[in-house]
């Protein structure tokens, strides 16, 4: 990888924001473009009001989600909307660009442009590094939230992929008592061995009474109505899955429970370390392909 590199960072959150200045501090040139204006001066930082160098770049990062959704580019800290298609119309086939959570819709616009979108949220590195404020996130609004101690309380945890079993282990370590849910047997299996309750993902059905949370991990509906009706309205239940998540929200909203549908943990509660575990990743891709 090279020691100097023109960057572009486009738009995003705090994350990217906290990206753009450790690129900064790295001894590259940063320019960011619909992500507001630096909280501090920065050197080597500039915020643009336009794409017109943007063809000098280096490296494109595009945020993570790329976009909000019909072709606007994910950009909450910019005070006016920016479609994707005329930053892609910009941009070379020589650039390196990448984003997170590259849609196949974002994917063939670029394609039409003969560009490649390299998405940094589907290397493992990332996930890993993502997962771990995720987990303190969901303990941080469980005593926002809860009206008791997490300390004896009735945990159960749905799924046991990387998120679910740091979360498992975060509301253990505080002494809650903790239950997984999971489809495989071999996480069951896991799940046991490290000290927690477990039972099949199918079987949620009717024992769901007893818990003081509920948090789900898994990005499908797990919790509809009938799952739903055997919960206590007192219980709070958190769900950290990415869209369409986990959790039937009109059958809770009618049966008057709370849920509280986390997206985005890490740029929430820790954008320093999120931004911190994207630019690690982005060197991580630079340096496979010696760029």
């Amino acid at each position: 990888m090279k020691h100097e590199l023109n960057i572009w960072v486009v738009g995003g959150d705090l994350r990217q924001e906290r990206l753009a200045r450790l690129l900064a501090e790295d001894g590259h040139t940063v320019h960011t473009y619909a992500l507001g204006q630096p909280q501090e001066p920065v050197s080597g930082l500039t915020a643009e009001a336009s794409l017109r160098h943007v063809d000098r770049a280096d490296c494109v990062i595009l945020p993570l989600t790329v976009t909000a959704g019909n072709g606007i580019l994910n950009a909450p800290l910019s005070p006016t909307d920016h479609t994707l298609v005329p930053i892609l119309d910009r941009l070379s086939p020589r650039q390196f660009l990448c984003g997170g959570r590259v849609d196949p819709a974002t994917q063939a616009l670029a394609g039409e442009r003969g560009l490649t979108i390299h998405d940094y949220f589907a290397r493992e590195e990332l996930a890993v590094a993502n997962a771990v404020p995720t987990a303190e996130g969901a303990v941080q609004l469980a005593m926002e939230h809860l009206p008791i101690t997490i300390h004896g309380s009735r945990v159960l945890v749905i799924g046991f992929g990387r998120v679910g079993r740091l979360t498992a282990q975060r509301f253990q370590a505080l002494g809650a008592r903790v239950s997984v849910a999971a489809r495989r047997y071999d996480q069951l299996a896991w799940a046991q061995a490290m000290g927690f309750g477990g039972e099949h993902l199918a079987h949620l059905k009717g024992w769901l009474c007893g818990y003081d949370l509920i948090v789900n991990t898994v990005p499908a509906q797990v919790l509809g109505i009938e799952e739903l009706e055997d919960v206590k309205l007192d219980c709070l239940i958190l769900d950290l899955a990415s869209k369409p998540g986990g959790v039937d929200l009109g059958a809770a909203g009618k049966l008057g429970l709370t849920v509280i549908w986390a997206l985005s943990l890490p740029g929430k509660v820790a954008p320093v370390t999120a931004g911190a575990a994207i630019r690690d990743t982005v060197y991580n891709m630079l340096r496979e392909l010696e760029l």
